[in-house]
């Protein structure tokens, strides 16, 4: 179970805590998820008689490694707890993890000591930024390093109305019904989603926010469940989406983001259609639709900061 850790920990003391850092337990995990999920065809491994397990068996993947069977074991049951980098970079090759992947498994074996556990500090908005949304003729947000969304512009909010200061969008795509039907390809959305937001926590696994979503998604959604224990890890980055919006039917946008200066975490997330095309003239028919004036409103989650 996700929290097993935490709940030893407490009843265990602060001795076991200390000695049991969650980057191990990740650390673990990730190369049997990821094994059952490469195909002895994308490694150019025959096939030969039944396989009782999906994906690639253990003995493989240390071949493919060039690690010993033996050893690997220890690695996927924790009994080994300072795999080299060399090691890692050997696994995260074979478990076809790409960049990202890599940079993220890499640091999980990182034997950088744990940073104290901290209270969860408000994610703040630089007031500039505001303006920049308020001066947008594009729909576009600011979103947080948990995926809550910390301001959105008027126009943002006629493409989905749970685009609006305080929402979050991991609970929105996983848990409301209404927000769900805005995705046609529901099914790759929300892999994205959880990848980036496994990128997005990085390696602070102790974190009381993330511990609470993590939790409350696992428990509430069985295809959030399913997608967490993959282990996917992608870049927080822009792509195409499309939408089948409640007005204009079929819509396909690009999806920016960007980081947010001085912000860590904080990206502004911005759609745009292709010049000229169906899209364009659906976009440009939601916006004539906006009429409200933008007022950001205070939450919980986020608070406006001077430039």
């Amino acid at each position: 179970m996700f929290l097993g850790w935490q709940d030893q920990a407490r009843s265990q003391g602060p001795a076991y805590a200390l000695s049991h850092d969650p980057r191990h337990e990740h650390a673990r995990r990730v190369p049997r998820a990821r094994r059952e999920l490469v195909t002895p065809d994308s490694v150019r491994l025959p096939q030969l008689g039944l396989r009782r397990v999906p994906g690639l068996r253990r003995e493989e993947v240390a071949m493919l490694a060039d690690i010993s069977a033996d050893y690997y074991l220890r690695l996927e049951q924790g009994r080994d707890r300072n795999p080299s980098i060399q090691v890692l970079e050997s696994l995260a090759r074979v478990l076809q993890l790409g960049d990202t992947g890599t940079a993220y498994l890499l640091s999980l074996g990182s034997d950088r000591p744990r940073r104290a556990r901290r209270r969860p500090r408000k994610e703040a908005v630089p007031s500039g930024n505001v303006k920049l949304l308020d001066s947008l003729t594009l729909p576009a947000f600011l979103e947080g390093r948990y995926f809550d969304v910390l301001a959105a512009n008027p126009l943002a909010t006629v493409l989905s109305p749970h685009l609006v200061t305080g929402r979050n969008r991991l609970r929105d795509v996983f848990l409301d019904p209404a927000e769900q039907s805005l995705y046609p390809a529901g099914e790759d959305a929300t892999a994205g989603l959880v990848a980036g937001f496994r990128q997005s926590v990085g390696t602070d696994t102790d974190d009381p926010r993330f511990i609470e979503l993590v939790g409350e998604l696992s428990l509430a959604s069985d295809r959030f469940r399913q997608l967490w224990a993959r282990h996917d890890v992608h870049a927080r980055e822009g792509t195409s989406v499309t939408l089948d919006h409640p007005q204009v039917g079929e819509l396909t946008l690009n999806r920016e983001k960007r980081a947010v200066s001085g912000s860590a975490g904080l990206l502004l997330v911005v759609y745009h259609a292709d010049r000229n095309t169906q899209n364009d003239e659906k976009l440009r028919l939601l916006s004539s639709c906006q009429t409200v004036p933008h007022t950001p409103a205070p939450t919980d989650r986020a608070t406006a900061t001077p430039d």
